[in-house]
């Protein structure tokens, strides 16, 4: 009788325990889950009970060959941070603004495709990466959270057809065909939110068609493809400041002439980033800027894309891009570029050096545009991570975030001593305030050692 009595208990012992997990698990059913360890739902002032964040990644810069690749150092972080995308439960879209891969930063005597096609410069980029891109397509297989490609300058040569090879059944957010290298997203639900990569509006990095008819039919790189080899360059081999080549002297005769003026700034620019930022050892004479892409078949020299004096009578003239310097010419420019409202082709030029101009178009191109009824612009491009806010032409308030980049932090010294788990690697969440869709909180965070560091955040009223 004992040993029934004691059995007994025992099992009306497991019988309370067994309820109780059910109860629990009937709790967490009704609001009271457990605390997520994936820092993504832990977010103050969200609801972290559904899908209704957006996260937003720019300028990954995945290179073809990690021997000169912009993005080595961060490869194994942005795996961890793509595992926390992956496995939240609150994440409803990813979006990549930009300056995925990279065939514009290739060191000057290499080849682009080396016998190949830009198929196979995809297939080698996924190789490379191939940690990344696995966890980009297990996203896109998993089918929780929408994935979407937004077209940048690095990578506005590639076709929708090649960017599927590497992401089959990724959102590629574009323009008109013709126009495949660039594109606004505007996420499901949120026609207020524009996310783009900003390079439309950047005089060195825009499409340029009908540039170089005579030198390339057909092609429609700009000049900053010319400046990103001589860059890849300056990293792979490189010389110090005061051994560099020195840029040549060019002197503005006819400072009233309009398109001489607009030169003189171009040159400015050029000497100024290859005497204070890139320093080459080259003779600008040489040719060594292997192309055979996107219609450039030639070996350019440095010289064939600086300015020079005419010897006959000193105008400011250049082998390539020569014709792109008329207010007229970069107005055709942008509208080709699908840009709403042309802007002055000085500001244009030097904007792509000091880049708040780039910021800036983000209010007059969209927040002030009274044809679109946009609240948040989110740009990539410049590298720098930022939340600004503008006022629309109703004077509500509204918001610019820029997502910054994820490449490393350069060096010429191999063997310098950077601290690049905690340099760089920005991103933007977007979600409702508490689950109120009117009203959406534009967060910047570094994913420094590997952890959310919070930077900024602003919150706008739809």
């Amino acid at each position: 009788n004992l040993i029934s009595v004691y059995t007994m208990r025992k099992f009306n012992f497991m019988l309370m325990m067994l309820a109780s997990v059910f109860t629990m698990g009937s709790c967490s059913s009704n609001n009271d889950d457990p605390v997520s360890t994936n820092p993504f739902d832990n977010i103050t002032e969200s609801s972290n009970k559904e899908r209704d964040k957006i996260v937003i990644i720019s300028d990954l810069h995945l290179g073809n060959d990690l021997a000169y690749s912009e993005n080595v150092k961060h490869l194994k972080r942005l795996e961890e941070f793509l595992v926390e995308v992956r496995s939240s439960g609150t994440i409803k879209e990813l979006v990549i603004g930009g300056d995925m891969f990279d065939e514009w930063y290739i060191p000057t005597r290499s080849e682009t495709y080396p016998g190949g096609s830009q198929a196979d410069f995809i297939k080698k980029s996924v190789k490379a990466n191939q940690g990344v891109f696995d966890l980009l397509n297990g996203i896109i297989k998993d089918g929780k959270i929408k994935l979407t490609y937004v077209p940048g300058n690095h990578d506005m040569g590639f076709t929708p057809e090649n960017v599927n090879l590497a992401l089959p059944g990724v959102n590629q957010a574009r323009d008109p065909k013709d126009k495949f290298g660039i594109g606004t997203y505007r996420p499901d639900d949120y026609p207020q939110i524009a996310i783009e990569h900003g390079h439309r509006y950047d005089f060195f990095n825009a499409i340029a068609p009908n540039a170089n008819e005579a030198e390339a039919p057909g092609a429609t790189l700009p000049p900053g493809y010319f400046f990103a080899r001589i860059a890849a360059n300056s990293f792979t081999d490189p010389t110090t400041k005061d051994a560099a080549t020195k840029v040549p002297e060019v002197k503005l005769q006819d400072p009233s002439n309009p398109e001489q003026y607009s030169k003189n700034v171009y040159y400015s620019l050029w000497k100024h980033v290859l005497e204070e930022v890139i320093f080459v050892k080259d003779n600008f004479s040489e040719p060594i800027i292997k192309t055979n892409v996107g219609n450039f078949t030639k070996t350019y020299s440095i010289n064939d894309i600086m300015p020079t004096n005419n010897p006959s009578d000193g105008s400011i003239q250049m082998k390539l891009y020569n014709n792109l310097f008329t207010q007229a010419n970069w107005d055709a420019r942008t509208k080709y570029n699908n840009v709403p409202f042309p802007t002055n082709i000085n500001k244009a030029i030097a904007g792509s050096l000091n880049t708040e101009f780039l910021d800036d178009q983000s209010d007059v191109q969209y927040l002030k545009n009274t044809t679109y009824n946009t609240s948040i612009v989110v740009f990539g491009h410049t590298h720098i991570p930022m939340i600004k806010t503008f006022t629309n032409v109703l004077g509500q308030d509204c918001i610019y975030a820029n997502s910054g980049t994820w490449e490393d932090q350069k060096t010429r010294d191999k063997n310098a001593a950077i601290d690049q788990d905690n340099l760089k690697m920005d991103f933007v969440i977007i979600s409702p305030v508490n689950s109120d869709r009117k009203k959406l909180r534009v967060s910047l965070f570094n994913y420094h050692g590997g952890k959310h560091v919070p930077v900024d955040s602003k919150s706008v009223d739809l």
